[in-house]
């Protein structure tokens, strides 16, 4: 956190104290910058990718040839937001134990390599990159500063986290993320 009053002060969404370069399924929603539907539009219950949803595509399904530690277990690239499950099988490299099971992984933010925050912020800046070539726009902001995690605890929530991903583009009517959502009000159970 910053005292300086010119400097916001930015909250970090990462859980404190928490390895990130451990063995484990990770649950990602990277979204868009400003929600802005980029990627393709839901018809009929289905994710229909335009050019730039397919770069996205192509990013994502590229990680573990430059991460040989990670699995995909799954994905889906929605309008303005990408889920998918990163399922780390060893340690990352260069992960340098401190105590009681913390790391210096990610501490003052410098990267380890391998590790669940340096595998999306590779992957946000890929993706990027690849998207400003493509609509010739060097400086568009792409993704939000940001991502949601969750670390997978069991095989049942992975399993729920499965079937999540899965169903997601079946309700996207109903997603508060979705601009032109039919159902203000309704919840799904």
């Amino acid at each position: 956190m910053h005292d300086s009053p010119q400097l916001p002060n930015r909250r970090s969404v990462r859980l404190k104290n928490f390895d990130y370069s451990q063995p484990g399924a990770y649950f990602l929603t990277i979204c868009a910058h400003n929600n802005r539907c980029l990627f393709g539009r839901v018809v009929w219950g289905e994710m229909s990718l335009n050019d730039l949803g397919e770069l996205v595509d192509k990013c994502w399904l590229e990680i573990p040839r430059h991460f040989p530690n990670i699995e995909l277990a799954t994905h889906v690239v929605m309008p303005n937001h990408l889920h998918g499950i990163l399922v780390l099988r060893e340690r990352a490299r260069r992960a340098v134990p401190l105590r009681a099971g913390i790391t210096h992984s990610e501490m003052f933010g410098a990267p380890v390599n391998g590790s669940i925050p340096t595998i999306a912020r590779s992957f946000k800046s890929a993706a990027s990159k690849r998207i400003r070539q493509v609509l010739k726009r060097p400086a568009m902001q792409v993704w939000q500063r940001n991502y949601y995690e969750h670390c997978i605890r069991n095989r049942d929530d992975f399993n729920k986290t499965l079937e999540y991903i899965r169903l997601n583009p079946a309700r996207w009517d109903f997603d508060p993320d979705n601009p032109h959502r039919r159902a203000t009000t309704s919840s799904l159970p």
